[in-house]
């Protein structure tokens, strides 16, 4: 079959979904269920912005898909709306810290802070002083009250180091027409116990952390999604059911869920099944967990990939292991990749990072008078650790 006759026969076939945009991570629902309790206390806190005044630095915490940057962003475009209504001097700015070009480096950071003035500066090239200076002057003029949300906060110091949370929130003090509120959003519940004293000491923050969805939680959002975004009768009984618990089961990522339905239903129309049935919900679930976890492996650092490339060799040998284990061989790829040897607390975090991915389990252990440990056992099937371990040696070099 010659390709135009295929997309011919595609664009005469009626799609089971009606609005598929309502199932992408891009849509922003009008009504952001089960998190009023959450948005009265991000506003609480925000709302003094509406008179001019400066709020409290805010850190928002919750696990992946827990709805919180849903809840900030339906707090932002309230408060624009309210500002233009009564011709306040405010401005809110929304960065994605986890998108690549974004934020790698402090100098595109502030650059495309200042590119939301409609402002431009070279893409390299300036002493990162006169950058700042730059955006220093653009705040005058504006003479507003800036909320800047980071959300992915803990990538941004991964990439760049926690003195750049310390320089925007020391930008207050040399400023006197503007003042900025900070918002760092992240999944990673301790991620400022990590952060340096005096970064911490400068922040004077308040801290908000949303629990996860449960299953009837999740059920009651998918159903208002599905009924936007199918067909009648699309779907078949005990779909939503079934999405809601496997998400529930995931520590309540309503995102996840989402996107689990969206991906049975493309699945169910590229076969030529007028509904969605069980078994295309199960075959998205094995889809989605292996995109998530090659995806997850892919856009880490060398180092993550390190440490994740030692572990799955250990994982060869035996099936349970142990974070010393796994520093030792490290350190000893470290030399084959000209990777400088990091100490074995940092990589002790990085095991709690994969741990966290649902890459490994790592259950800590008390040695008694040795102190404490992790046990650790890999928690990926065999063919997506064999997919991972030739990218991985790919990327380090090895192959």
């Amino acid at each position: 079959m010659k390709i135009t006759t295929f997309f011919d026969n595609f664009l005469k076939k009626k799609s089971i979904f009606s609005n598929k945009k309502v199932l992408q991570s891009s849509y922003f629902p009008d009504n952001v269920l089960y998190r009023e309790e959450q948005i009265m206390e991000v506003a609480n806190i925000l709302a003094p912005a509406l008179r001019l005044e400066i709020p409290s630095n805010l850190f928002i915490f919750g696990k992946t898909g827990c709805g919180k940057t849903l809840t900030v962003k339906h707090i932002l475009k309230s408060m624009e709306e309210t500002a233009q209504k009564n011709n306040t001097s405010l401005k809110t700015i929304y960065i994605n810290c986890k998108l690549k070009r974004v934020a790698d480096t402090e100098y595109r950071l502030i650059a495309r802070l200042i590119k939301e003035f409609n402002q431009q500066i070279p893409s390299t090239g300036l002493p990162t002083d006169e950058v700042y200076n730059i955006f220093y002057n653009i705040l005058e003029k504006e003479n507003k009250i800036i909320i800047l949300v980071l959300d992915e906060i803990d990538q941004l110091t991964k990439k760049i180091g926690d003195e750049i949370l310390y320089n925007l929130t020391r930008i207050n003090s040399e400023l006197k027409e503007a003042q900025i509120c900070l918002i760092g959003v992240s999944n990673r519940l301790f991620f400022l116990d990590n952060l340096d004293p005096r970064v911490k000491s400068s922040l004077s923050k308040e801290e908000i952390i949303f629990p996860p969805y449960n299953a009837l939680q999740i059920q009651t959002i998918l159903q208002e999604r599905a009924k936007q975004a199918f067909k009648p009768e699309i779907l078949k009984s005990g779909v939503i059911e079934k999405c809601a618990a496997y998400a529930a089961r995931e520590h309540g990522d309503a995102r996840r869920a989402i996107d689990l339905l969206r991906i049975a239903g493309e699945l169910a129309e590229r076969s030529g099944s007028p509904t969605v049935e069980i078994y295309h919900l199960d075959d998205a679930e094995k889809k989605i967990e292996h995109d998530r976890v090659i995806n997850s492996v892919v856009d880490q650092p060398k180092q993550f990939q390190n440490v994740l490339y030692s572990t799955l060799l250990i994982a060869k040998q035996k099936n349970i292991f142990f974070t010393g284990e796994i520093y030792d061989l490290y350190k000893k790829i470290c030399k084959k990749t000209k990777l400088s040897i990091l100490t074995q607390r940092r990589i002790s975090d990085i095991i709690a990072e994969l741990d966290m991915l649902g890459l490994i389990n790592a259950k800590i252990i008390s040695k008694g008078r040795y102190g404490r440990t992790r046990e650790i056992s890999l928690a990926l099937t065999e063919d997506i650790t064999i997919k991972i371990n030739e990218l991985l040696e790919k990327s380090l070099g090895l192959s």
